[in-house]
């Protein structure tokens, strides 16, 4: 199965506190030694089928992540495009370089380095039966819809049956037609998913739902930057350890 992978990294961040000029786009920041991106892209380049991974960055990152990939001794082709202003322009962007031929397109996290390899064969062995498949973990905590009332106050509206939800993680993988299909749709329509999977739905295809793991988490507040932290490091300690 031929496939490329397209790693949207444009976003802001501004959950953990950047601002367009800042450094602080989660995305970038250093840990051990390599920005996040960096440490997602080495883990994903092992996954069995991608041929290439296209990286949507900020045009004020793409010239220093080039050179930074220039330097890394990456096992796949990566290459760096400019992304736009939101998550689905940047893989519309991205998803303009795939060649026709190329039969499945797998999108990821730029935030979330902890991704089992195994989990992503398993999503892109589902996408190849049925067309869509993502990766999602059962809701554990009590989910609550609620509706807001004025300043920081919500109301709680309903309390949904959070054993028919379930929490999307990626890797989402499809098939390519579908999603240049999906994404010309939401293009015509000015419709926006703030996954690719709400853009297949919309356009009318079943996605496919696969077991993702806790430890694939993303990266998403400043908590989460420390936590990452600690376990990017582990995991270097257990790879110089196998070595």
């Amino acid at each position: 199965m031929s496939v490329y992978a397209i790693v949207p990294a444009a976003g802001l961040s501004t959950r953990t506190g950047s601002t367009t000029s800042g450094g602080g786009r989660k995305q970038m920041m250093i840990f051990q030694g390599a920005p996040v991106v960096i440490h997602t892209l080495r883990t994903l380049q092992r996954c069995p089928g991608i041929e290439k991974i296209l990286v949507a960055a900020r045009p004020e990152d793409r010239a220093g992540l080039a050179a930074r990939l220039a330097a890394e001794p990456m096992m796949l082709p990566i290459e760096v495009v400019e992304g736009g202003e939101t998550r689905q322009d940047s893989v519309a962007r991205a998803l303009r370089q795939v060649p026709e031929a190329v039969p499945f397109v797998l999108i990821h996290d730029a935030v979330r380095p902890f991704l089992d390899v195994e989990i992503a064969a398993r999503v892109l062995a589902a996408a190849e039966q049925h067309g869509a498949a993502i990766a999602a973990v059962p809701a554990v905590d009590t989910i609550k819809q609620v509706e807001r009332v004025g300043g920081d106050q919500t109301r709680v509206v309903a309390t949904l049956p959070r054993e028919k939800l379930v929490m999307v993680q990626t890797p989402q993988a499809f098939r390519h037609d579908w999603l240049r299909e999906a994404m010309a749709r939401a293009e015509r329509e000015g419709f926006h998913a703030s996954d690719e999977s709400g853009l297949l739905e919309h356009a009318g295809h079943e996605v496919y739902v696969i077991s993702g793991s806790p430890r694939n988490w993303k990266i998403t507040t400043s908590a989460d930057l420390e936590l990452a932290e600690i376990f990017l490091g582990r995991r270097e300690e257990k790879t110089d350890a196998g070595a």
